[in-house]
């Protein structure tokens, strides 16, 4: 189980499916956000999938299986993939609703109840559900985001019954005890303490997001401000629990070798009969507009500086009639698509102004859209330095644009991508489950994929002159300060990770 942070000093960056992969990542360059970017590939995975991802753009389009849907009587949304590869199943209930969906003074209260999810109803005890998975030769976890929050089986597909109906008992059955409350809410508050406060760049991430967001809850971290931990009580939870869980709030996605009918019956047989719930109004929380460049600078123990910029951008709304979402996105591709991208090769190779250099963009989520820029100066270099450098790269752009052939190299990735993300179950029920949260249909993958295509080097050339401007620009730098005797914070006893 975790907040989906960034795995803060390995940067900010999500470069392998549509939302990410809740995994826990060593560290690297790559910069990472806590959103989702449109089309991304590991580069450990590029060259394996880049001569397949090109033979499918030249050749007919992929014939992968079509999701279906139903939905039932109560508003449970059901979409089923069939994947007949292996008989194995991927189910996933996605619940719309996130970090976003809290309110001040709770910060984290979603994050905590994932984790209290796992304590237990009237007739599945505490750790049995993860018990009862286990035996059945599966695996499961969970995860919150700033907008959803997920909860997964992968198992043999004789198990899909056994998934499906310790799914559908927590839905309305959640026993929440004080006694695991008082347990759970300290893991949790290590768990920050191990992600973030630990972390310098993590905490340089915070602050920049809370500084640069003034009204939108996006600014708040996911896993929650250490006060509203230390003063969250059980009824937090529990009126979290009762407001947002219910099955016209949420989403089964099943993917791999099953039968749509055969789902379909289940899915009737145990959640059918939950009853809905009228779920709060959602008003708009439109983020004020920014008048000027915003500067912070955090002191903390660390090795070495660290610098990242934050500009507010658009984010994906009409798959079919937005272009700039796509246009950000192939410039975030060649600032720092690959070890070939304009930042590695000219800044971090050529001018050793940076050990590292990245670009981010946030394309797909309800809130607003952020795009980053970070990196760490070589040695005898600052962050100062390292800005201009990074912001000089963008100007270039603005200037000069992009030509042909990079952008056609970009686009040969992105594909490549989308490949590699079909390859995987669990990928294609993130895939449907992630931009259905945001309120984009997962019918729109393949659109998606060719808006990219369409992107022309004048439409990259007009997104970096119209939004990289200090109007909309918040920059932090972290001031490194004497690690002294400090020890790192090991991962607290118990804590899951989402693989």
């Amino acid at each position: 189980m975790q907040a989906e942070m960034p795995p803060q000093d390995a940067g900010l960056r999500r470069r392998h499916d549509l939302r990410e992969a809740v995994t826990i990542l060593p560290e690297t360059r790559q910069p990472r956000s806590e959103r989702n970017v449109i089309f991304r590939i590991p580069p450990s995975r590029l060259l394996a999938c880049a001569f397949a991802g090109v033979l499918l753009w030249l050749a007919a389009p992929a014939t992968a299986a079509v999701a279906v849907e139903q939905m039932l009587g109560n508003g449970l949304r059901v979409v089923v993939k069939p994947d007949r590869r292996a008989p194995v199943v991927v189910v996933m209930l996605w619940y719309r609703v996130g970090s976003m969906d809290e309110v001040n003074g709770v910060t984290g209260v979603a994050h905590v109840l994932e984790h209290m999810m796992f304590k237990g109803t009237k007739a599945v005890p505490a750790g049995e559900f993860s018990r009862r998975i286990a035996a059945a030769g599966g695996r499961d976890n969970a995860f919150t985001s700033l907008d959803y929050t997920g909860y997964f089986q992968t198992l043999h597909k004789s198990q899909l019954a056994l998934a499906l109906k310790l799914e559908a008992d927590r839905i309305v059955n959640l026993v929440l005890k004080q006694e695991e409350f008082e347990k759970e809410i300290k893991v949790v508050m290590e768990e920050r303490r191990w992600r973030t406060d630990d972390r310098p760049r993590s905490i340089v991430y915070e602050r920049l997001r809370s500084a640069a967001l003034v009204a939108h809850p996006y600014r708040n971290p996911i896993i929650g401000w250490m006060n509203d931990l230390e003063n969250m009580r059980v009824d937090d939870a529990r009126a979290f629990y009762e407001r947002w869980y219910a099955p016209n709030n949420a989403m089964l996605v099943v993917v791999g070798d099953v039968a749509p009918d055969e789902v379909f019956g289940l899915a009737e047989r145990y959640f059918g009969g939950i009853g809905p719930k009228a779920l709060p109004p959602r008003k708009p929380q439109e983020e004020p507009p920014q008048f000027g460049i915003k500067r912070l600078t955090v002191k903390a123990p660390a090795e070495l500086p660290y610098v990242l910029m934050a500009y507010r951008v658009p984010v994906l709304r009409d798959p079919e009639t937005d272009w700039e979402p796509y246009a950000l996105e192939m410039l975030a591709n060649v600032l720092d698509g690959n070890a070939a991208a304009r930042f590695p090769r000219t800044l971090v190779r050529t001018e050793r102004l940076a050990n590292s250099a990245g670009a981010s963009y946030d394309g797909i989520g309800r809130g607003p859209g952020m795009f980053y820029l970070d990196g760490v100066p070589s040695p005898g270099r600052n962050a100062a330095e390292l800005e201009e450098g990074l912001r000089r790269e963008l100007a270039r752009i603005a200037a000069e644009g992009v030509t042909e052939q990079e952008l056609r190299r970009i686009k040969a990735q992105a594909v490549a991508s989308h490949v590699y993300q079909r390859d995987s179950m669990f990928y294609q029920a993130r895939q449907i489950g992630s931009l259905e949260m945001a309120g984009l249909s997962h019918r729109t993958l393949d659109l998606m994929l060719e808006k990219l295509r369409q992107v022309t080097p004048e439409q990259v050339q007009e997104v970096a002159r119209k939004y990289f401007v200090d109007e909309g620009l918040t920059v932090a730098y972290l001031d490194p300060q004497p690690l002294g005797a400090r020890k790192p914070i090991a991962p607290p006893p118990g804590l899951r990770h989402a693989r």
